[in-house]
């Protein structure tokens, strides 16, 4: 199987159910997730989010769109001050338990998987800014953390 990296793109944060949430778009597709997609998994965003615990309310999600019919978002919220909770959901990949094919028909897998490798650069980047701008800092900075990003280009471009 030929591996190729995929584009990222980052669109600007969003609120969902008090949390504050950056967001990361991972496709093959040049023109981007289509809109019913992107809309569907957010839809979903709230049942994947954790109960407040005094934790800064930020997350940082993952929307995948798969070289076929699968669409995959993933939620990575941070509790208990330097956890990150995971909590994903699945359209149209019946292998993944979605009943169809439908990318815009998202279910929430009970499995234990954190990301595929498209979805993983993310993570590192995040964690990194929230130390830089939320643990490190004698006063905690949300919105400059809100404001680090992963720069757009492919997947595995972090030179």
């Amino acid at each position: 199987m030929a591996f190729s990296e995929k584009l990222l793109t980052v669109p600007p944060p969003i609120e969902v159910a008090g949390r504050r949430i950056k967001r990361y778009h991972v496709t093959a597709d040049p023109t981007g997730i289509a809109p019913e997609v992107e809309q569907a998994a957010y839809a979903m965003l709230p049942k994947l989010l954790p109960e407040p615990d005094g934790t800064p309310p930020a997350t940082f999600v993952v929307l995948h769109r798969g070289g076929d019919d699968g669409a995959y978002l993933n939620a990575y919220s941070w509790v208990w001050d330097n956890v990150l909770h995971f909590r994903g959901a699945s359209a149209g990949q019946p292998v993944l338990g979605c009943p169809d094919r439908d990318p815009t028909h998202f279910i929430t897998p009970d499995l234990p998987w954190i990301g595929c490798v498209w979805e993983l650069p993310p993570i590192l980047h995040e964690r990194d800014a929230w130390v830089r701008h939320m643990l490190a800092p004698d006063v905690p900075d949300l919105d400059a953390y809100l404001a680090d990003s992963l720069p757009e280009g492919t997947t595995g471009d972090r030179s």
